[in-house]
């Protein structure tokens, strides 16, 4: 059974990160944090696929985590190919609205969370920094949020850089979403 429902949230995760993405996030040049922010940024300047972009950014951070974090890697796998697969299946819905660059900012970072939150409950994720973030935890002791709030402040501020400033405003507004509603949904019990 509880696999079924671990399969079920790898699912309904992916949906909801995808559609934070595709609906609100990409038609605004909105950046996430980690792996998907650096795919967003390879969207944007070469029109690359986003979901593609995620499976290849997260290549080298996989193959360490084979090595160095076994179960990691199997609880990570799934909900990385998932995502990255939905991510660009659902491309078209960059079309269907136009709310504001704010407002889009705000839902598609709660979507994002949400969906992150989700993953999160059955031990599974996009893999991507947070397993980078570990592994130089473990080497520092520094703290392991410190690092992921580290990691994504460095490539919002590249895309606001490479991009415009309000790309990087925005983003700043998206990623407080994504933490307010990953935080909300991935707490236990």
């Amino acid at each position: 059974m509880y696999y079924i429902q671990k399969g079920l949230a790898i699912l309904i995760g992916s949906i909801l990160l995808s559609i934070g993405i595709n609906l609100f996030l990409a038609p605004y040049e909105i950046l996430d944090g980690g792996i998907i922010g650096l795919s967003l940024i390879l969207h944007y300047l070469f029109d690359l696929k986003i979901g593609l972009m995620v499976i290849m950014l997260s290549l080298p951070i996989f193959v360490m985590a084979w090595f160095k974090y076994r179960p990691y890697f199997y609880n990570s796998i799934h909900g990385l190919l998932v995502s990255s697969v939905i991510i660009d299946l659902l491309k078209p819905l960059r079309f269907l609205l136009d709310i504001g660059a704010t407002y889009a900012a705000i839902i598609g970072g709660t979507f994002v969370g949400l969906g992150i939150g989700i993953m999160l409950r059955f031990n599974t994720s996009t893999g991507g920094t947070d397993l980078l973030a570990q592994f130089i935890s473990d080497k520092t002791n520094i703290n392991v949020g410190v690092i992921i709030f580290i990691i994504d402040s460095i490539i919002v501020l590249i895309g606001g850089i490479l991009l415009s400033a309000s790309t990087l405003l925005l983003s700043i507004v998206a990623i407080t979403s994504v933490g307010i509603a990953t935080s909300a949904v991935a707490r236990k019990g």
